[in-house]
């Protein structure tokens, strides 16, 4: 008879954003394209970041900036932008929370999402990651890397092993093979020192790790011993973590063709409530706040927001004020690429009226 309380398989996918600080400027600045650009302070400083141009004369992220000019002459250093990266963070956030409330944020530019049941009802964990990929590149101009499979450590390395701009799937079959084939120092949880420390007790593969026993392992390093024992078979049962309580809901589009005319915008603002209200509708959450995400053909970005008196109680009051926000953008000097609606200062559908409160901010 089967164990019952053996834990059905999940679907796990890893995004990485490639060379995210870096690909975010060159992205905003065309002059720094296909150069060799690290983020950070050059004097007295340390790489924050460094683009692919760069990696190729083996830069890479927390090295001291002098070394990295040293390795590089034509190396352009960046001050780092961080409202930028946050911002671009934000919109790559929303994209994974159509999908999923479990999303586990690592950093700015990196998370684990758990689609083992998602809010799109589908079945595969590698078709969401295409779409993923595809939509942040739309939104953002940028490219991820993902990684898919049935755990987090795995999700992890799956995502490391096509990049930049891939996408990789190890299935259960694969899992323990594919982490016998690998340097130890590969290893997501295996720094320079434990992998020095392996070396020298003949441990260089994940065969190698995998051939020994947990007491061996418990002995040389300690509590971290079962983690490593587990991961060489490619066993991981930590779930993903979601980190905060959601205080917006919200939801964006970006256009293949830019608009221009207030009644193109209106109608390509209509879905967009839709699927702001539908979430509402969906877990009895409503808010006060609204506002209107803009941006134009060079990525400027604008956004106005209006504080209701009273709670929104109905998707027709959420699409007149978004409409209302809409027109006041308008005439407007150059196209369209995307527009957003958040619904914010959340909380159920019997918050008490407040003093209204109007605020333009750019």
């Amino acid at each position: 008879m089967e164990n019952e309380n053996i834990e059905p398989l999940r679907k796990i996918i890893h995004v990485d954003m490639d060379a995210f600080y870096a690909s975010v400027e060159q992205r905003d600045n065309p002059e720094l394209r296909g150069k060799p650009v690290a983020v950070g302070g050059l004097e007295r400083g340390v790489v924050a970041a460094a683009s692919y141009e760069a990696r190729k004369y083996g830069i890479r992220s927390a090295m001291p900036s002098v070394t990295a000019r040293r390795k590089c002459p034509d190396l352009i250093f960046v001050k780092p932008r961080f409202d930028a990266y946050k911002a671009v963070s934000k919109q790559i956030r929303e994209i994974f929370e159509d999908y999923t409330e479990l999303v586990e944020p690592l950093s700015l530019d990196e998370a684990y999402l758990d689609v083992t049941h998602n809010h799109k009802a589908i079945a595969s964990a590698t078709l969401i990651a295409q779409e993923i990929r595809a939509r942040i590149k739309l939104a953002t101009g940028l490219t991820a890397s993902a990684g898919v499979s049935y755990n987090k450590f795995l999700a992890k390395m799956a995502s490391d092993y096509r990049k930049p701009d891939g996408l990789y799937v190890i299935t259960p079959r694969m899992g323990p093979e594919f982490v016998e084939t690998l340097m130890v120092g590969r290893f997501h949880g295996i720094g320079p020192a434990t992998e020095e420390k392996m070396n020298r007790l003949g441990i260089l593969t994940g065969a190698d790790l995998k051939a020994q026993d947990l007491a061996f392992l418990q002995k040389h390093f300690g509590v971290s011993g079962d983690y490593y024992y587990n991961i060489a078979r490619g066993i991981d049962h930590r779930r993903v973590q979601p980190d905060r309580v959601r205080k917006s809901v919200g939801a964006e589009n970006t256009f293949f063709q830019d608009i221009f005319s207030l009644e193109a915008a209106r109608a390509a603002l209509s879905p967009i409530v839709d699927k702001v209200w539908r979430y509402c509708d969906q877990h009895g959450t409503r808010g006060r706040t609204v506002t209107l995400k803009v941006k134009y053909t060079d990525f400027q970005q604008i956004t106005r927001s209006y504080t209701a008196a009273a709670t929104v109680l109905n998707k027709d009051e959420l699409a007149r004020l978004s409409g209302s926000l809409l027109e006041s953008v308008f005439p407007i000097a150059k196209g369209i690429r995307l527009l957003g609606v958040t619904l914010s200062s959340l909380g159920g559908s019997e918050a008490q009226a407040e003093p209204q409160q109007l605020s333009l901010a750019i």
